[in-house]
């Protein structure tokens, strides 16, 4: 989110070849997606929550703040899981039941395929993009300190 922070106009819109969104349409459906997941941990469905964030353009910054607040609650979730504890979420006038560990492993194997899509298309435009790696995520958590 943050390498995206000073992207044009045109790199916002572009598109990869065979992609049906652009960057901006990426990014707002990766943090739509994650308070979605969010919220199914609890065992609710996507109710408008999001729209804020997919519906218009709400620039960087606000899509930021968001993902930061959803980021943490699904280390919260998963710091507390229990993995015998089952969602049931209501679909259609159904009810499904899913494992609460589902939807985090949803939330990280979702957020990677976005990211690689968006890091995909600005590559592909010359725009110079973050190594994605989990090392370069555990300094910038703190983790690994020498002992």
């Amino acid at each position: 989110m943050d390498a995206c922070r000073g992207l044009t106009e045109d790199q916002l819109d572009s598109r990869a070849t065979q992609s049906s969104r652009s960057v901006r349409e990426l990014l707002q459906h990766l943090v739509g997606s994650e308070l979605t997941f969010v919220l199914r941990t609890k065992g609710r469905q996507h109710e408008g929550e999001s729209r804020h964030v997919e519906d218009t353009w709400p620039g960087i910054d606000v899509l930021r703040e968001v993902v930061a607040v959803t980021g943490d609650d699904l280390i919260a979730i998963a710091t507390h899981l229990d993995d015998d504890e089952a969602v049931v979420l209501p679909y259609q006038g159904k009810r499904y039941e899913y494992p609460n560990s589902f939807f985090l492993l949803h939330a990280i194997e979702h957020g990677v395929e976005h990211r690689t899509e968006i890091k995909v298309t600005l590559a592909l435009n010359g725009v110079e993009t973050p190594d994605l790696d989990g090392w370069f995520f555990s300094q910038a958590a703190g983790y690994g300190r020498e002992v």
